[in-house]
């Protein structure tokens, strides 16, 4: 069989690959060797930014809020037991302080990641990717027209000619090893064991708190719908073992528990030295390995990465870029996932009792999530002088960045305005004129002084919200600059 593009892996990052892609209207497969999400929820959580992508697409609404409020994140304290004596909370590093900007139309999203998969898959069907679950890639290779694979379901092998593939089969990455694509970073770190519960605990949280590291036993935290999950030292456990260490960590014996599964965690980061080779690209743990993080810069790295090299494909496979323009996935996003990783250890999140903390500037949290800067061929502007994250009124519309939020009417906000194509934001008639005859999109919108721009300057947008190039005022002619500045960025064939 014969597909645009080839997702290898089930998780997160691939299921979102093949839903940002089929949204867009390519011709997507899907493999996943198992035949439905872990037992184990994992992540749990996902940020504002994750729910603008899910805003574009249609599933924001069919997704329940986070429980994290409006400048702070989940609490977490130190503790005799849940309902035992509590002692010193540990604040988030940088704090977490009130703004009165809003960042985003969008709120976090309150779902552990066994149960976003499915959505995520079932929106992806919708719009008409192949998804094919208990289904493993035995073998790939790739030459300058195209990668083939060999899979297996539950019948004999066969095999799936592609354009492009994308690797997004875990941390262990089968794919990027057979590619010999090394990783940068800490590397190992430790290993621990999980035990997922379900008990009638909520009034515990009535506080706030939903993170617990006990005294004696591990680390307890919640899932928001009743399960719980407590982390332990790496040995063997009976299940009168687990269900005492469960006991210990409440501090009631007299409930419900519900052992539904054990896990055990291999704790370990780094970035692959290279995200791309030929025409295969890794996204999500099999390009970057980042520890589970109060941040939480792993699952929705991850979910971005497939974001952003999803509008790049369709741009190529559709005829309208160059394929060069897929090198910028590379140069885009790899710095992002080397920035998380030096955030994680920076940071005091409990990694570094395996290592030096980190010696870099705190970066705020509202930076990382609505703040990192771009800088590739599909940016022009963004110099190396620039940091590397800032918030986004620090930014001000800086090309290289994610379009700022403002509503535009009640309900409507200017990301609103971004995601399908290339749009250029402006309030003069002579910019509209450039537009049209620059095969853009042109939207009017008052409030340039979010864009960093004059009341005669303009902002050309990607597909994916951010800036490309932005005109401080009125050039002497307006489609001229506009036709190259839009060539460049997106390396047009026209």
């Amino acid at each position: 069989m014969k597909t645009s593009v080839l997702v290898v892996g089930g998780g997160l990052a691939g299921t979102s690959a093949a839903l940002f892609l089929a949204w867009r209207g390519v011709d997507v497969t899907l493999v996943e060797k198992h035949p439905g999400s872990s037992p184990h929820p994992r992540a749990v959580g996902f940020n504002a930014r994750v729910g603008e992508l899910l805003r574009a697409v249609g599933l924001e609404g069919e997704l329940p809020v986070s429980r994290m409020t409006k400048g702070f994140g989940v609490r977490r304290v130190r503790a005799e037991s849940l309902i035992g004596k509590k002692y010193d909370e540990t604040f988030w590093t940088p704090p977490a302080e009130l703004s009165d900007i809003e960042y985003s139309p969008s709120k976090g999203v309150g779902v552990a990641q066994d149960k976003m998969e499915p959505l995520l898959r079932d929106k992806a069907r919708e719009l008409g990717a192949d998804i094919r679950m208990s289904t493993r890639m035995l073998e790939f290779s790739q030459d300058d027209e195209g990668v083939t694979a060999i899979v297996q379901g539950d019948g004999e092998p066969y095999e799936i000619r592609a354009d492009y593939l994308v690797a997004a089969d875990g941390h262990r990455s089968p794919v990027r090893e057979r590619l010999g694509i090394t990783r940068t970073g800490r590397g190992f770190m430790h290993t621990s064991r999980s035990v997922l519960f379900r008990a009638p605990l909520q009034e515990y949280l009535k506080d706030g708190i939903g993170q617990f590291v006990i005294d004696g036993v591990g680390f307890l935290t919640t899932y928001g719908d009743g399960r719980w999950v407590l982390m332990l030292d790496d040995r063997e456990y009976t299940e009168p073992e687990l269900r005492q260490k469960i006991v210990q960590a409440i501090g009631r014996d007299d409930l419900e528990i519900e052992i539904i599964t054990t896990g055990r965690w291999t704790i370990s980061a780094g970035v692959a030295d290279r995200f791309s080779d030929g025409r295969i690209f890794l996204a999500g743990d099999a390009a970057h390995t980042l520890p589970p993080s109060r941040g939480g810069f792993g699952a929705n790295v991850g979910i971005e990465d497939a974001h952003n090299l999803a509008w790049k494909l369709a741009a190529v496979i559709n005829g309208e870029s160059r394929p060069s323009l897929l090198d910028t996935y590379d140069a885009e996003r790899r710095p992002v996932a080397t920035l998380c990783h030096q955030q994680i250890f920076a940071r005091n999140d409990g990694h570094n009792r395996d290592g030096e903390p980190e010696d870099a500037p705190l970066i705020d949290n509202n930076a990382m999530h609505y703040g990192v800067l771009y800088r590739s061929d599909a940016v022009l502007g963004a110099g190396p002088e620039l940091p590397p994250a800032q918030l986004p009124e620090q930014w001000n519309g800086q090309p290289g960045t994610r379009a700022p939020h403002v509503w535009i009417e009640p309900g409507k906000s200017t990301l609103d305005l971004f995601q399908r194509r290339w749009v250029l934001v402006a309030d003069h008639p002579q910019w509209e004129e450039a537009a049209q005859r620059s095969g853009v999109r042109y939207e009017r919108i008052e409030r340039l002084d979010v864009f960093g721009l004059s009341a005669k300057g303009a902002s050309l947008v990607r597909p994916d919200g951010y800036v490309a190039w932005r005109s401080t005022d009125l050039p002497d002619d307006p489609t001229g600059t506009l036709k190259n500045a839009f060539s460049s960025s997106s390396a047009g064939t026209r």
